[in-house]
């Protein structure tokens, strides 16, 4: 890992993206209430062609994982996403207390 990035991690930074996900408008309700429990901000929504709608947000990298399989599973395939890297942000103190822990506990291993 760049010492950089270490560096951010450390200090409890974390990376946003800005996600644009394209679903039929009956899944609308469904994914902005996932984005919201992925700790996302969403933007605003644009309707597009054929009763779709594009869904904007920014959210955190970390929170991507596994995005794909649970956005297939909610729309049955037929929803899409797209992501870039959008800026760094200070990570909120519940979460920089559990990073914190959990390193602390991979130091300890590698002590003894």
């Amino acid at each position: 890992m760049p010492i950089s990035v270490a560096a951010r991690l450390a200090a409890g930074e974390y990376q946003y993206w800005s996600l644009k996900v394209v679903v039929p408008d009956k899944y609308t309700g469904d994914i902005m209430g996932d984005l919201n429990k992925r700790r996302g901000r969403v933007l605003g929504m644009n309707p597009t062609d054929h009763g779709y709608q594009e869904i904007v947000a920014d959210i955190p990298y970390m929170e991507l994982f596994g995005y794909n399989t649970d956005l297939r599973s909610m729309t049955g395939g037929s929803g899409t996403y797209s992501y870039e890297f959008s800026r760094y942000e200070q990570a909120p103190s519940d979460i920089q207390e559990k990073e914190i822990a959990a390193r602390a506990g991979k130091v300890e291993k590698l002590d003894e």
